[in-house]
């Protein structure tokens, strides 16, 4: 049995604010979770709502002080750079098309941010984060949360030794059903917030779920895609945006690659697959059963390697939290990207050096990246699903 990472201990707590993750809002609670995982920071500050009352009673309930939860996030942003005690970083959680205005507001006065994607719903404006984070030096991180899984560093490290051999194919998909019925007119906020496009963006099926294909499939290879030719669906009567896609695409390699994301899949829950083929063998990874990762070697039998209990790449193996037999999911996966960005910003708080292997973690570039991805489907589907170029 491979047992399990060393528990983390801190040096420091550091505190952190959040924008969003109110009432009613299912990823809120998944951060304030995963971050409490390792216990290396605090939620200090919030803005949860747009309704004042509400996050005085969401902050009540976080044991946060009233003189730190705050009408607007500009209120926010202004207030607490002044303090001593400054938010270390802030997390956001708000609906897509706010994302951008939020990001800004603490980067420029010096907060570094952790933000859910996507990372804007324009390029021009996710460019322009790109390059607020290149010129303050702060740290940032957008919440692809699935490449914080054990197996899928794992992966990334067979692949990019090369023991695949030359990518030659890419496969991924992401079925969901739970868009078959008008869960966005039945009181659903999570459904409200994908299927309009002033909260969503230009995109639903492909922003919400292509944008994680895309950002695994970019993690465990280092390809970059050159053209795209998509058909955006609107299968259910009466939506605005796309509720199902089906995406080809073309790598720098001369990889090729098919993509398909569905909320109107019947059967599937959360079915998140990718398949990377090169020319010695192929990896295949299903989120559902995340703690395995099948491999394949051209002549020889398949394996399903398990986390906890088959030996995996040094670093892939100081993410593994538990041994054997005891699932590992969501809330890991995402603490775990968490507990890589806040060790580096303690280190930087002490004035220590933060090396490259240190910032495991998705970064500003992935997510402009990610919009840019988005951006292109739109303009294949509505130009007749006709190839573009990157």
């Amino acid at each position: 049995m491979i047992e399990s990472s060393t528990e983390v201990v801190a040096s420091v707590k550091l505190r952190y604010g959040m924008v969003g993750g109110g009432p009613g809002a299912f990823i809120g609670d998944v951060h304030r979770k995963a971050i409490n995982l390792d216990g290396m920071a605090e939620i200090a500050a919030g803005c949860f709502s747009q309704d004042p009352q509400k996050t005085l009673a969401v902050g009540a309930a976080l044991g946060i002080p009233k003189e730190r939860l705050y009408g607007s996030f500009e209120e926010m942003a202004e207030q607490e750079a002044k303090r001593p005690d400054k938010i270390d970083f802030l997390v956001i959680t708000t609906p897509n098309t706010s994302h951008f205005a939020i990001a800004k507001a603490f980067l420029s006065r010096g907060i570094p941010v952790v933000c859910e994607k996507p990372l804007a719903t324009e390029l021009a404006d996710a460019e322009e984060l790109a390059a607020l984070v290149k010129k303050t030096g702060l740290p940032f991180m957008i919440t692809y949360n699935y490449t914080g899984n054990v197996t899928i560093k794992h992966a990334r490290e067979l692949i990019r030794s090369g023991e695949l051999g030359k990518i030659t194919f890419v496969n991924g998909e992401y079925p969901q059903e739970w868009l078959m019925v008008e869960a966005e007119k039945q009181g659903s906020k999570q459904a409200v917030t994908r299927t309009d496009p002033k909260l969503a963006g230009h995109s639903n099926s492909v922003g919400d779920l292509g944008s994680h294909i895309e950002s695994m499939v970019s993690y465990l290879t280092g390809l970059r895609i050159t053209s795209v030719c998509a058909r955006l669906d609107r299968i259910f009567p009466g939506r605005t945006l796309d509720d199902n896609a089906t995406i080809m695409l073309e790598y720098d390699n001369g990889a090729k690659g098919v993509y398909w994301t569905s909320q109107i899949a019947a059967g599937y829950d959360n079915a998140l697959r990718v398949r990377i083929f090169g020319t010695k063998g192929a990896i295949d990874w299903n989120e559902e059963s995340s703690n395995y990762l099948g491999v394949a070697f051209y002549g020889k039998p398949k394996t399903a390697l398990s986390r906890g209990r088959d030996p995996f790449f040094p670093h892939a193996q100081g993410y593994s939290r538990i041994p054997s037999g005891h699932p590992e999911g969501y809330h890991e996966s995402l603490a775990n990207l968490y507990k890589t960005f806040i060790s580096a910003l303690i280190k930087r708080k002490e004035g220590k050096t933060v090396s490259d292997a240190e910032k495991d973690w998705p970064t500003v570039d992935m997510g402009v990246d990610g919009v840019k991805f988005i951006s292109k489907c739109v303009e294949s589907s509505e130009k007749g699903a006709l190839w573009v170029q990157f």
